[in-house]
């Protein structure tokens, strides 16, 4: 298997991409989320529809994030730790779009409709597919940032 060029530009986009996506995933997921839900003046029904837009056009954001993360690690041949990390991430992203996100939309919308719903594991299963996301991005970033700095290490000798 070919090994990744020594060219910094692809472990310098991984990384990016790992980080800011990082990032939003934080900013949406683990603080704006639950924040919503302790606003006293927001009703259940308001806040669940809020989530339910926010949610459904960060999905769109992910597809984006998931297509150049695919393109910065596969494509130049990196580190399998990266691939595997960045298959994971990708992996979840496909999983909370196709299946679980439109089980939780159907919910909602089921409450929004005045229909009581059992309750359900998927907002946790949601949760820790998030966690589980952060942490693989997480490790993707450092895999390419620790890339970037050694290459530059200079060599030093045995005297």
């Amino acid at each position: 298997m070919p090994v990744r060029s020594t060219e910094p530009f692809p472990d310098a986009v991984t990384a990016f991409v790992a980080t800011a996506w990082l990032g939003m995933l934080i900013g949406v997921s683990f603080l704006a989320t639950p924040i919503k839900f302790q606003a006293p003046s927001l009703a259940l029904p308001s806040a669940l529809e809020v989530g339910q837009v926010t949610f459904a056009a960060f999905s769109k954001v992910e597809w984006g994030l998931s297509a150049f993360l695919v393109i910065a690690t596969f494509i130049p041949r990196a580190p399998r730790a990266e691939v595997v990390l960045s298959f994971a991430a990708v992996l979840i992203v496909l999983t909370q779009a196709l299946w679980l996100l439109p089980a939780l939309d159907a919910r909602v919308d089921a409450v929004l409709s005045g229909q009581p719903m059992p309750p359900s594991a998927h907002h946790l299963l949601y949760a820790t597919l998030e966690a589980s996301k952060a942490t693989a991005l997480a490790a993707v970033a450092l895999v390419a940032l620790f890339r970037l700095g050694w290459r530059d290490k200079p060599q030093t000798s045995v005297e």
